[in-house]
């Protein structure tokens, strides 16, 4: 398998949003599901050196979500939101408040495609402003380092997914 890590594409294409790119070779479905289940989410959200405290996952439109995981010098970084749209295994469309920044609120649309065994993870963050979005932009300024905390939670998810395309093959055989 290719290693992908640190490969996660941003780009800026209009004044409200914030485009992430990223591929996993592993199928569709198992990358929505790692997505949307607790007991994945759980292994991979959290960036390097930082746990999960939190991970609730109600998959339906008006239900919620909410992680929380805590730094290595033990502040807790709070995520939650509500499902506006569901389409499995390629489409979520959900709010997005990070509880730390409440004011800078986005819609988050994360759609998945496959192709040759790759599948290709898109995550438009839309802001309600410009000034919101450069805000939140401002404050993660390493956002497209290798060494950002949304880099290593990707990179997570990368192994994770491994290791489950490996466990899913070893069964099937």
């Amino acid at each position: 398998m290719t290693d992908r890590h640190g490969s996660a594409v941003y780009e800026l294409p209009n004044d409200l949003d914030v485009l992430i790119t990223r591929e996993f070779e592993a199928p569709i479905d198992l990358v929505f599901d790692a997505l949307t289940k607790p007991e994945h989410m759980s292994r991979w959200f959290p960036p390097s050196g930082c746990e999960m405290k939190e991970c609730t996952i109600d998959l339906r439109v008006g239900g919620e979500y909410h992680q929380v995981f805590v730094t290595e010098d033990g502040s807790e970084c709070s995520f939650r939101g509500t499902y506006l749209q569901i389409e499995p295994p390629t489409r979520t469309v959900e709010t997005w408040v990070f509880e730390g920044r409440p004011h800078l609120d986005a819609v988050e649309t994360v759609e998945l495609q496959e192709s040759n065994g790759v599948t290709t993870m898109t995550i438009r963050l839309t802001y309600r402003d410009k000034a919101s979005r450069d805000e939140d932009m401002k404050s993660n300024e390493d956002i497209q380092g290798e060494s950002s905390g949304q880099q290593q939670s990707f990179d997570k998810l990368e192994d994770l997914l491994k290791e489950l395309v490996a466990t899913e093959g070893a069964v099937a055989q």
